[in-house]
């Protein structure tokens, strides 16, 4: 017995650890299929010794406590976490137990019982409550009994109604409150475009769409979360108090009403008859999965009708009538046939192990990243290993351990190089830092990747300039900096392989056509380390000059909201550097835009109040007046104090006064908050 408390006691310590690490630091310390085992074993001992059982157990819990950057607010409703079945046959024990402990009285309720199965999305839940129509709060799950307020973040996703639409239904009147929930998350195409820029800034990648979407959800600066298109589905509704039953008896016809009022749905739920059909439809999905633009992880199973899942109810931590099936996690073996280590635009090098070609979720992988010199050692790699590689739920493929049992005789423990593997230059490792680095900024594969960046769609975007044509300029001796490129003439592009006259010129006339790119796409192109897309544009926005930002001081610099020191650090030492002083010099000698002007400004971004008047009036619900402002004149409106004839809109808030009065004697058109924004996110 003491054997069984000292366990109990351990998996509940780590199981606690795991889920502060998942649910408040969003950086979890261990895989899912590691978690729900420990889960189980310590549910087996409780289930075993319920002596054991104690009011903290992990068991007893939805989660953790919310983090504390975001207003913590208590949901209306509890959000319960899924029980978990990982095969068969316990789907069909969870199917025989709820039979079991529903009432004696309500027995009838389980004939021709149905199930609808829905795929369960890898990605972070959300609560949306909506007021008369209009969405009022968006909060993250947390505890599920606490989350945090992200209304603002909320609003950024496309996918999820600013105002729902209930034209379509039968009801005698709005429900004054609605309460919605769903998952964030991120579509795998995105995804790999948000790595391809952080890799591109020099920025740690994301592991997988699920830990990118709890952190982009997370953010302070709604503006990034914006950039990210997170996507949503909408899976529950709750309407306290609406006691029309014709309008929602089942979950079928929940999900049916939720796209009637405007969300989307996952178009592969199912209506099933029997477990049977149930378990056809977790089989298929099973391999057809790969094929989705967006990760899932498994099926969720409910009771269709809620009168059957009333009177089964909840137990403290799940609902009795629905159940997650988890598809199993997919891990091969292969062998490490080298460790190569690959240089940066940032002078990174990042080790990689390449493996004999291997099956992976629908992939052939072939290469994994071992990120560090850390990673390596913790790992304890080598040439010759037998490896586990593993891709559930990831995007980036990644070794999971060594099968040391089966190591060659002859192997050695791989070291990093203390040279550069591209120039030969010695690298440095800064204290404090993961990363080992080449610091020649003369070495032609951070010139390559330089220029890959500042040629890149959401910098410069100069089409054409693809990667083989970037290493054939720099190979050549072409090119030796990213002004280089404005001096290139067609005859110079002529004499390169597959390069004919007429792309020649075609070419010339997209570097020409960079030129007119704003200050901000500028700013990004030059690859400042920590200085993504967004920053760039909060950067500009405070410094509309590249001599502002140039003789800014770093703690001015880190004053900007969404700025920080770490950002303002690597912006003010780059501009200490000669050399980037010369590159700036002939940046502007080849009149490419470093400064903000007003055609610049409208260059970038959508222009869908360009040539309006709009006045502000009242108190907005979220928005403080100068933010609204600010996001009238960036999508080219112009915001005035009074109303007159010339006025466009009226934007109205609570307590208007006599500028709402004059609007309506003018007949001038007016705006809610919700209404202002619901325009500003079609506008594209």
């Amino acid at each position: 017995m003491k054997l069984e408390v000292k366990r109990t006691e351990e998996l509940r310590q780590l199981l606690q650890q795991a889920s502060y690490a998942y649910y408040v630091l969003d950086a979890p310390i261990m895989e899912d299929t590691v978690y729900d085992q420990l889960y189980r074993e310590l549910q087996d001992l409780e289930t075993q010794y319920p002596e054991l059982v104690t009011v903290d157990s992990p068991t007893r819990r939805v989660g953790e406590k919310p983090a504390t950057q975001f207003t913590s607010v208590r949901h209306n409703i509890p959000l319960y976490s899924l029980e978990n079945a990982f095969n068969i046959d316990e789907l069909q024990g969870w199917d025989q137990r709820w039979r079991r402990q529903l009432p004696a009285a309500n027995s009838s309720l389980a004939d021709g019982v149905e199930y609808v199965s829905e795929l369960k999305i890898d990605g972070s839940a959300i609560a949306l409550t909506y007021e008369n129509g209009i969405l009022v709060r968006g909060a993250t799950r947390g505890d599920g009994v606490m989350g945090e307020d992200i209304t603002q973040n909320v609003r950024t996703i496309r996918s999820i109604p600013l105002r729902l639409t209930l034209q379509t239904l039968q009801a005698a009147s709005l429900p004054e409150k609605v309460e919605v929930r769903g998952e964030a998350f991120l579509p795998l195409e995105v995804f790999k475009q948000i790595n391809e820029e952080r890799q591109k800034a020099g920025e740690q990648l994301f592991a997988n769409p699920r830990n990118a979407a709890a952190g982009t959800l997370r953010q302070l600066d709604s503006r990034i979360v914006a950039r990210r298109r997170l996507d949503f589905f909408a899976y529950t509704l709750h309407i306290p108090g609406w006691d029309d039953t014709s309008i929602a008896n089942t979950q079928w016809e929940a999900l049916e009403l939720l796209e009637k009022m405007g969300f989307r749905v996952n178009p592969n739920h199912k209506l099933c008859a029997s477990i049977a059909e149930v378990g056809e439809y977790y089989n298929y999905w099973d391999t057809q999965r790969l094929n989705l633009p967006y990760m899932t992880d498994g099926v969720v199973v409910k009771l269709n009708s809620f009168k059957l899942q009333e009177q089964l109810g909840f137990t403290q931590k799940f609902p009795r009538w629905a159940i997650a099936l988890k598809y199993p996690a997919e891990e091969a073996p292969t062998r490490v046939e080298n460790i190569a280590v690959n240089v940066g635009r940032t002078g990174a090098l990042t080790p990689l192990a390449e493996m004999r070609p291997v099956q992976l979720a629908g992939t052939t992988v072939s290469r994994a990243t071992l990120h560090n010199s850390d990673r390596i050692a913790q790992l304890d790699i080598r040439i010759g290993d037998t490896v586990i590689v593993r891709k559930a739920g990831e995007i980036i493929p990644e070794v999971v351990r060594v099968l040391k049992e089966l190591r060659p005789a002859d192997t050695a423990p791989f070291i990093m190089p203390t040279h550069c593997p591209v120039c030969g230059q010695p690298v440095v490792r800064e204290s404090g830092e993961a990363v080992t680095r080449c610091v020649n900024a003369s070495c032609a594969a951070i010139l390559k990747g330089a220029i890959e960046h500042w040629v890149g769609r959401d910098a410069l975007d100069i089409k054409g300039m693809g990667e083989k044509l970037v290493h054939q300029l720099v190979d050549k001796g072409l090119v030796h900096s990213v002004a280089d490129l404005y001096d290139l003439t067609a005859d110079k592009l002529s004499a390169l392989e597959r390069m004919g006259n007429k792309s020649a010129e075609k070419l010339i006339d997209a570097i020409a056509q960079s030129k007119n790119q704003s200050w901000s796409r500028v700013l990004y192109g030059l690859g400042i380390r920590h200085v993504g897309s967004v920053n760039a544009q909060l950067l500009t926005e405070k410094y509309s000059t590249v001599e502002e930002l140039a003789t800014a001081k770093q703690s001015d610099i880190a004053g900007i909201y969404g700025i920080g020191a770490e950002i303002a650090q690597s912006v003010y030492q780059w501009f200490q550097i000669d050399a980037n002083q010369t590159l700036i010099s002939r940046l502007k000698t080849a009149e490419l835009q470093l400064a903000s002007t007003e055609e610049t400004i409208l260059n970038d971004g959508n222009q869908k109040f360009a040539g309006k008047t709009f006045v502000i009036t009242g108190t907005l619900p979220t928005l403080k007046r100068d933010e609204a402002k600010a996001l009238i004149q960036k999508a080219g409106g112009k915001v005035t104090d009074s109303v007159s004839k010339k006025t466009d809109y009226l934007v109205v808030g609570e307590d208007a006064g006599s500028k709402l009065e004059k609007a309506q004697a003018l007949g001038i058109m007016q705006l809610s908050e919700a209404q202002l924004l619901e325009i500003l996110a079609d506008s594209d």
